[in-house]
């Protein structure tokens, strides 16, 4: 039996018949570009993270850049980023012409370790960026505080989190701003790029959506320096879609979770991941940590089971970062992640077979 690590197209073909009317609707329209079925998408996508204003963007990268720009960040200015990250965080920092400053995650939990946030923080800090790695959110609480206490912005990176929960609240609603990524691997994905900004600072999403549009609120009339920046009609009626059906598909890759951890806890080959209290994890991917990493993967592959690394390098020691100076052992516990971190299989395609033919090859691994 061979596993997919992430069968894109089983998950979108079950949409098949309203990703055709939507077409239809959009085709009808003749309007593909900042249009109704945009507007509507972000009216439904603010509801649904509990937020007043929703700005649809291209992809989740500038969904990060433009929110900085917005805020007032660039040259000169310093943005504290997770040491372990998928690097769009540190480069959406650095395409305003700001400088990422890397702070270590939680071991339990990946994410931005609060208690190192402050020693990190400089007169030069002006932002924040939180990700919310895999899918289970910061702890944004303490993260807020601190921030509040030095006057300073937070954005949550939502890319692998659309619909998880912190203690109750939504990803999107937790910080003064949000990007999301609707890249086609997420869990509200479209059919190709598109991204989102949330918010309930409606100035700032005054400024986000002329930013996205060449600068301009009228057109011809631009009255800042913008972008191309903007969610396209026919993603956004795809994205309204799929957004249905959003906390099901959640609730599918909680119980592929639940069957994991039932099965691999306590496994002397891999460490299954930890959720904390506060957190409802959407499971974006599936992390387990192990040693023998390298080998495991390749013997999974073997039995046609697919897994995935993210990531293998961490940002600060990416050539694209080498002028930044940082070296190997600066940031210890991100090495140590990338080293010995595994997606395993993920998402609304997994059935019991596949769970329990994945569980069953990973026990059956001998280093």
């Amino acid at each position: 039996m061979s596993i997919q690590f992430l069968d894109l197209k089983s998950i979108n073909l079950r949409f098949e018949n309203e990703f055709s009317i939507a077409l239809q609707r959009v085709l009808d329209s003749g309007w593909l570009v900042l249009g109704s079925e945009v507007v509507d998408f972000e009216s439904k996508f603010a509801t649904y993270c509990e937020v007043d204003q929703c700005i649809g963007v291209s992809n989740g990268l500038e969904a990060l850049s433009l929110t900085l720009r917005a805020l007032g960040v660039g040259k000169g200015d310093e943005v504290i980023v997770p040491s372990n990250t998928y690097i769009a965080t540190w480069l959406a920092v650095t395409h305003i012409g700001a400088t990422p400053v890397p702070v270590e995650p939680v071991e339990e939990t990946y994410n931005l370790d609060p208690s190192l946030i402050e020693s990190a923080i400089t007169p030069r800090t002006k932002a924040i960026i939180a990700v919310h790695l895999y899918g289970q959110c910061a702890d944004m609480d303490a993260i807020m505080n601190i921030a509040k206490s030095h006057d300073i912005k937070v954005i949550e990176d939502c890319a692998q989190a659309h619909g998880a929960l912190y203690k109750g609240r939504k990803a999107g609603s937790l910080g003064h701003a949000a990007g999301f990524s609707f890249y086609p691997g997420k869990n509200l994905g479209a059919l190709g790029d598109g991204g989102a900004v949330t918010t309930n600072d409606a100035e700032l999403a005054e400024k986000i959506r002329v930013l996205r549009n060449y600068g301009s609120e009228k057109k011809y009339h631009n009255s800042v320096i913008g972008y191309n920046s903007r969610l396209d009609e026919l993603q956004a009626a795809f994205l309204k879609v799929k957004l249905a059906v959003l906390d099901k598909d959640n609730d599918i890759r909680s119980r592929v979770a639940m069957c994991y951890a039932e099965s691999l806890g306590g496994n002397e080959v891999v460490q299954i991941p930890v959720v904390q209290e506060w957190a409802n994890s959407v499971w974006h991917l599936y992390v387990v940590r192990s040693k023998f990493r390298d080998k495991l993967q390749a013997y999974l592959q073997t039995k046609g089971i697919g897994t995935m690394v993210h990531y293998p390098i961490p940002p600060h020691l990416q050539a694209a970062y080498k002028h930044l100076g940082w070296k190997a052992g600066d940031f210890p516990i991100a090495e140590r992640m990338h080293r010995e971190v595994l997606s395993l299989p993920m998402g609304p395609h997994m059935d019991d077979e596949a769970i329990d033919v994945v569980c069953r090859n990973i026990h059956s691994y001998i280093n």
